[in-house]
């Protein structure tokens, strides 16, 4: 099973150097605990710090100075996701932020080298190595010609290693747009707009060794090169007052890949997974959240079926301070297990006298 798994982290690597239709899939799991209870309906609406990730051109509608922090755990504890982000205005039309991404594997058993020569099994030979994914992001933000219209852009730098045996650098761009008329929120997410391109470099003595780990695998040296195809986020959304204190956030957005893929709407041109997200906020101090999305054909014992995939949050703000907490996968018809999500933003204006 290690070895096997050792194999599994390399699949990245194995494929000949092309458009990817998953490469760096780490960066489409999202963040913030408030974005995640949605469904990650929030594209057009997002509108502080945490916008440096799912909309850059919100950023300027911040007014101080936020920071952000999330972490979440998946598969049971194995993989660990962390989130940080700091952004504030430049001037009352531009702002600017920062963020960094880690998912990563920590501590697995390298057992390539567990049989000596002679074919005894020493277990002093095994080692541990980890697995992580990093992306460093710059983000800019600006109103453009209206008032209501916003753009945005992000830098990003990718970084992935995999022990001693491989390690990439990437870079691309991401752009984001904005635009709101008549309490109508439109929203647009072009991910990887200039392909974010990954170079590999393989230790080909520590190649060597994993080898024939599993026969017939592993045999030539994987390619170095890797291109992440662009993707796409429209939506659109509509805050409702729904009594004294009550206010009703909705947003259905549309998530496109370039290509054919399981979701609901799919074709050789582009695919769609649309997604739905409501946040109920009393005050603008406690909110519930609920969302649906992830629509996927499913196919089992030759019968075609269409899976979703539900989430529900909660959050709390005081004093600047705002905790959130997103239930995911629920439901889910994967192996994959529910995940815990909690996240924190502080808004440094509560802090000045």
């Amino acid at each position: 099973m290690k070895t096997r798994l050792l194999f599994l982290l390399f699949l990245p690597l194995i494929a000949n150097a092309q458009f990817r239709n998953y490469s760096n899939e780490f960066l489409n799991i999202g963040v913030d605990a408030k974005a995640l209870g949605m469904s990650k309906a929030v594209v057009a609406s997002t509108n502080d710090v945490n916008s440096t990730y799912w909309n850059p051109a919100g950023l300027v509608n911040l007014e101080d100075a936020q920071g952000s922090l999330m972490h979440a755990s998946y598969f049971a504890g194995i993989a660990n996701y962390n989130f940080a982000a700091y952004a504030k205005p430049i001037d009352d039309r531009s702002a600017i932020g920062i963020s960094i991404i880690r998912f990563g594997v920590d501590d697995i058993l390298n057992t390539t080298q567990l049989i000596d020569s002679q074919g005894n099994i020493d277990y002093n030979r095994i080692s541990l190595f980890s697995a992580a994914d990093y992306a460093f992001n710059v983000s800019y933000a600006r109103n453009l010609i209206h008032k209501d219209l916003h753009i945005g852009v992000n830098a990003k730098i990718v970084r992935r290693i995999i022990g001693e045996f491989a390690s990439s650098w990437g870079f691309g761009f991401d752009a984001g747009l904005q635009f709101e008329r008549n309490d109508w929120k439109f929203g647009l997410m072009l991910r990887d707009i200039t392909t974010t391109f990954n170079s590999w470099s393989i230790d080909e003595e520590e190649f060597e060794k994993i080898k024939s780990a599993i026969p017939d695998e592993n045999q030539e040296l994987p390619e170095t090169t890797e291109i992440t195809k662009p993707k796409a986020q429209f939506g659109v959304a509509k805050t409702f007052r729904v009594g004294r204190y009550l206010n009703l956030l909705t947003e259905v957005d549309l998530n496109m890949r370039f290509a054919k893929t399981n979701d609901i709407i799919s074709s050789e041109i582009v695919s769609i997974d649309p997604a739905v997200g409501f946040q109920l906020d009393y005050d603008n101090i406690v909110f519930l959240r609920a969302g649906i999305g992830n629509f996927q054909k499913v196919e089992e014992f030759g019968e075609e079926s269409t899976s979703v995939q539900p989430n529900l949050g909660v959050g709390f703000l005081y004093k600047g301070i705002q905790i959130d907490y997103a239930l995911t996968n629920i439901g889910s018809v994967g192996n994959a297990l529910y995940s815990n999500i909690f996240s924190v933003k502080i808004d440094f204006s509560a802090f000045r006298p």
